[in-house]
């Protein structure tokens, strides 16, 4: 039957369980610390779906769903990844034998094991290599090289190959008529019989071994202080990870007479969860590579604000600790005094603004492309927004920009500050009418303020009301009694605002008996969604590209084609990467006979236009312009339009397009301007 003796060759193999041990202890403490670390944050329930968390971890950790969307670090990983799967596979059946007593390996188990050791492990050492020529000889933007990657490869290097050398060694000093199943160690065992006598084989094969023992033991004790304790952290954080909607932030009591701050501004006001995120961290940069801030030459960077927040967690850890022990030390020396009773405060340097600069809290357009990116599901955005709504509601400190848009909220229930009774002039000008004047009207028609005061955005609202009308459907505006959505002021960190502006709109909404929304804005259409039903306002809300869609499909709106004509359509981000709504809008042209020609970002890798998190209103006095990297873009593709289905998006294509001096050639239009051309 094939098999092979387990400890051949090996004397007083019994030390093992000591170095087991000695590696284990290392092992616990190194995670000991690690959960002192992530226990410092508040809780948070993350037990809610416990077999979605098995299911993510089987698609996105084994499956590496994710990481292979990255296909050149992708592979390379997958590689290493089904390496060390397959090779701890074997030292378990192999421990379970030795160890336990279970005569399992052996038959077709054994030969399994050979091949599949082999096979991955081979492929583990490419990986290796590859991943050390990519780190060192390549050396993108997005790596950093720190001492603990060096150790890290060198290690699971070693590792690998001298397992190889002792299967060959064994194989060239026995018989073994299995050995073509461990075709690696068959190749080595070649040049080794040759060059080497019986004795020296012997001697070689338990040195080796017992070299090959220490390399294990190293690494198991060495696993929870440096990267590679992501093989675990990163699974954890999927099964961990936010499901349903993304980008909703935690509601703020402030009826709350207990609640003494607003935001966070310090590490234990954040979840654990939210430091258990800066250890699940890969740092392998995907997150800065498709980080519109981050590319158009700003600070910020979504990776080194997780690093350096996990820097300042190790930080913080350590100055409490000196600190508990100076406080132990004075009392027993009988200090009367209350610093004696009390752990002493060592200084650790302000996360806001010493560890984070404040410009870039400002920097993040919220687009999520980050989050998107990240192959173990770290979360960035919420933590900027809090921190945000800390330098808001607590520091008065923002943005000049900010104060204005804020102001014209409060005060015109828009952004723009103008008055507030001309909201509804210019859609009542198109004919449509009132909830007050016809309360019986299926949809609610949401134009937003962009909808209602932007100029070029009115063109917008136009075409969607002919095409509302054309098909038939019974809506209905609010008017003057609509409100900004509260989006910008949300995402600027203004909460209260927003606060003010959502229960102000629910409560018309409420009166109104509404059920059914139709919006032309994704941040409209995301924040009504799925942030309105945290105070209470549940609607079914539908973006215009969705509903356009399905009046088409049946057969209440009938389009001409354009022939001969191309385009371009833009993603936005609070429609594509928050709501997940790629393909309806590309549909839609298509049903009008235009060709779509992708841009270099698309989909879910699309170039954020620069508008959102309520950077709409702020400036840009840092790299280059978002909005015309993304024209660019646009422009390289050679098109006859630009598709958009996002006021934001439309406008900052439309400067990008002026700033270019492109106009002649290059046309943006939202979906519904296109599909009012040809009904």
């Amino acid at each position: 039957m094939a098999t092979r003796q387990v400890y051949w060759n090996i004397e007083g193999e019994h030390w093992l369980y000591l170095f087991f041990i000695i590696a284990l202890i290392f092992f616990g403490y190194g995670v000991y610390k690690r959960l002192s670390l992530w226990k410092s944050g508040k809780p948070e329930n993350r037990w809610k779906d416990v077999w979605q968390g098995i299911k993510d971890i089987l698609v996105y950790g084994f499956g590496h769903k994710r990481i292979l969307k990255d296909s050149y670090p992708g592979i390379m990983h997958f590689c290493i990844f089904w390496g060390f799967v397959f090779l701890a596979f074997a030292t378990a059946m192999i421990t379970l034998q030795a160890d336990f007593g279970l005569h399992i390996f052996h038959g077709w188990l054994y030969l399994f094991i050979k091949l599949t050791a082999n096979l991955f492990g081979l492929l583990a050492i490419l990986g290796i290599i590859t991943a050390a020529f990519r780190r060192y000889i390549q050396r993108p933007d997005r790596l950093d090289n720190k001492t603990d990657d060096a150790i890290t490869l060198a290690l699971i290097f070693a590792i690998l190959l001298t397992g190889f050398v002792i299967e060959g060694v064994r194989i060239a000093a026995t018989p073994d008529p299995w050995a073509g199943w461990g075709f690696i160690g068959q190749w080595i065992s070649i040049p080794l019989k040759a060059s080497l006598n019986e004795a020296q084989l012997l001697s070689l094969h338990r040195f080796l071994w017992w070299f090959h023992l220490l390399l294990a033991m190293t690494f198991i004790g060495y696993f929870p202080y440096s990267k590679l304790f992501h093989v675990i952290l990163g699974p954890l954080n999927m099964f961990f990870r936010h499901r349903g909607p993304i980008g909703i932030p935690e509601l703020i009591d402030f009826e709350d007479e207990n609640l003494e701050t607003f935001g966070k501004s310090q590490l234990r006001e954040f979840s654990w969860k939210a430091l258990f995120n800066t250890d699940a961290c890969l740092r392998c940069g995907r997150c800065q590579d498709n980080c519109p801030a981050y590319l158009s030459g700003k600070h910020l960077s979504p990776k080194r604000i997780i690093q350096d927040m996990r820097i300042l967690m190790e930080e913080t850890g350590e100055a409490l600790k000196a600190s508990q022990k100076l406080a132990l030390s004075k009392q027993s020396a009988d200090l009367e005094s209350a610093a004696a009773e009390e752990p002493v405060e060592l200084p650790v340097p302000a996360l806001i603004g010493e560890v984070i600069p404040e410009e870039d809290l400002w920097s993040c357009t919220t687009c999520r492309s980050c989050e998107q990116q990240c192959p173990v599901f770290v979360e960035h955005v919420d933590k900027t927004i809090d921190m945000r709504r800390n330098l808001v509601l607590m520091e008065t400190r923002f943005p000049a920009e900010a104060q204005l848009a804020f102001r014209n909220m409060e005060n015109n229930g828009n952004p723009w500050g103008i008055g507030w009774t001309t909201r509804a002039d210019f859609i009542k000008g198109l004919g449509v009418k009132t909830f007050e004047e016809d309360p019986s009207a299926e949809y609610l028609y949401w134009p937003g303020c962009s909808g209602a005061f932007d100029a070029r955005n009115q063109k917008v609202s136009a075409a969607l009301v002919k095409l509302l009308q054309a098909a038939g459907v019974h809506f209905a505006i609010l008017g003057n009694d609509e409100k900004c959505c509260g989006d910008s002021a949300r995402k600027l960190g203004n909460e209260y605002l927003f606060y003010s502006l959502a229960s102000e709109n629910i409560e018309v909404m409420k009166g109104y008996g509404i059920k059914k929304i139709i919006t032309q804005c994704p941040h409209c259409f995301n924040i009504l969604k799925n942030e309105y039903p945290q105070l209470g306002g549940d609607y079914e809300v539908i973006h215009h590209s969705v509903f356009l869609l399905e009046l088409a499909k049946a057969g209440k709106l009938k389009f001409k084609n354009i022939a001969g004509k191309s385009i371009t359509y833009h993603d936005s981000c609070y429609l594509g990467r928050y709501n997940q709504i790629y393909n309806q809008p590309r549909e839609l042209l298509k049903m009008v006979g235009l060709e779509i020609k992708e841009m270099s970002h698309t989909g879910e890798k699309s170039f954020c236009c620069g508008a959102g998190g309520g950077r709409m209103w702020l400036e840009e006095h840092e790299g280059e312009r978002i909005n015309v990297m993304r024209t660019d873009e646009a422009i390289a593709v050679k098109t006859d339009y630009v598709g958009t289905a996002c006021p934001f998006c439309l406008t900052m294509i439309v400067d990008g397009i002026a700033m270019r001096e492109v106009g002649e050639e290059l046309t943006a239009l939202d979906i519904s301007e296109i599909l009012e051309m040809v009904i």
